[in-house]
């Protein structure tokens, strides 16, 4: 059976990334990080960088660069460091091709949406902090 609950790829690096960042003393580069959780290091860095544009991380160019969080783990919630990378969650219209639904009531909009509010709900209730 499928997940019912799927995160891109990019989603899974940027947390996991900020995870181990919130954990870490030191700053870590992206080959570091590429070791400890089996991605592309080119992948991490893209991923990485856009983090950095949306405040979360800092990055230092160089042999002994790296990146650091620039957020406090307390105040940083897993929901902020999804947006980042994936927009927004929302309830999704019907992924049929029809214009008009066939059937009187969606068959899947009420569990859907149910559990979208309840994903984005568990997900800005957990920090960083909670993590360490």
């Amino acid at each position: 059976m499928a997940n019912i609950v799927n995160f891109s790829d990019a989603a899974s690096i940027g947390l996991h990334c900020m995870i181990i960042l919130a954990k870490s003393d030191n700053s870590l580069n992206a080959i570091q990080l590429s070791e400890r959780i089996g991605n592309s290091k080119h992948h991490i860095g893209k991923v990485l960088q856009r983090l950095v544009k949306d405040g979360f991380l800092t990055s230092q160019r160089g042999p002994t660069g790296g990146f650091e969080l620039a957020v406090k783990p307390e105040e940083c919630t897993l929901y902020d460091i999804y947006t980042s990378i994936e927009g927004k969650a929302r309830n999704k219209a019907c992924d049929l091709i029809h214009k008009v639904c066939p059937h009187d009531k969606c068959i899947r909009d009420n569990v859907v949406n149910k559990l979208t509010n309840e994903f984005i709900a568990f997900m800005k209730s957990q920090t960083l902090a909670q993590y360490m």
